[in-house]
Formats: C-alpha cells, sequence, structure tokens
C-alpha cells in the first residue's frame, strides 16, 4: 500500500461518514446540490485528516490521554500514515513499509525508525493539507481540534 491508496481508504473509512454527517443538515434542509456537497466535501477531507493524526497517536501518543497503548499500532504491524511516509530511499531501506513491519526490532526501534525517516513529521502536514480545502467557517473550531488532539 502506498499512501494515495491509504487516502482513498481512509476517505471510505473515516471521510464518508464525516462527509454525510456534514452534509446531512443541508440535505435535510433541501438546499441545493452543490450547497450540500460542500460541507460533504469538507467532512470527506477532515475524516482523512482525523484518520492521519489518530495514526500518529496510535505510534506516539500518550496512553493517559488517547487510552490506546503506546506503539499499539506497530503491535498490530498496521500500515499507518507515519509508517508509508517513511522514505523510501537506499539510505532508509529498512524502513520500506513492508521491511518495518515485518521487522524483529522492538516497537520502540521500530517507531524511531519511523521517526528518524520522516513518517512522524509528514503526517502532520499531510492532516493539515486536506484539512485545509477551504471548510465552512463555522466547522474551522472543529477542524483545528481534530488536528491538534495532542500531537
Amino acid at each position: 500500500m502506498c499512501t494515495d491508496e491509504y487516502r482513498a481508504k481512509a476517505e471510505r473509512k473515516t471521510g464518508a461518514p464525516l462527509g454525510c454527517a456534514a452534509a446531512l443538515g443541508a440535505l435535510l434542509g433541501r438546499a441545493p446540490p452543490a450547497t450540500v456537497a460542500a460541507p460533504g466535501r469538507t467532512g470527506r477531507h477532515l475524516g482523512v485528516a482525523f484518520q492521519i493524526v489518530d495514526d500518529v497517536l496510535g505510534i506516539w501518543g500518550d496512553p493517559l490521554v488517547t487510552g490506546k497503548p503506546v506503539h499499539g499500532d506497530l503491535r498490530e504491524r498496521k500500515k499507518t500514515f507515519p509508517v508509508l511516509a517513511a522514505p523510501e530511499s537506499p539510505a532508509h531501506a529498512a524502513a520500506r513499509p513492508a521491511r518495518l513491519l515485518e521487522s524483529d526490532g522492538s516497537l520502540r526501534e521500530m517507531a524511531d525508525l519511523v521517526e528518524e525517516c520522516g513518517g512522524r513529521s509528514a503526517a502532520p502536514a499531510e492532516a493539515h493539507r486536506p484539512a485545509s480545502a477551504e471548510p465552512a467557517h463555522e466547522l474551522r473550531p472543529l477542524v483545528d481540534y481534530l488536528l491538534r488532539r495532542d500531537l
């Protein structure tokens, strides 16, 4: 899986329900199709951003805040955005997602390698990219909250 496939999967998994919820009010209010589509797009983008931030928290988040075990996604060998975003250069061959997730190293070593290869820093940058797709002014506080969940 590559980051493009990840984004498509995240849009189906998390983006679609948020997009539906965001568009529902306009739809029920019998707004014109363009008015219904705008919050729907924003919700789908927000869902992808939410999932990316959730992936960061699944590896490096504070268990007391997230309720998830530290390095939990690595333990389960999930192909999260930070893992997939680790560069595939010869200098970082060990960080390739398939090799990283098959490694016998400790979870801490795996997390350090993902971070060293840029996967951790790439995630918030990517999360902000779709979230900056001009959400409705009223949704801005929600967008800001979802993107800053204890990063």
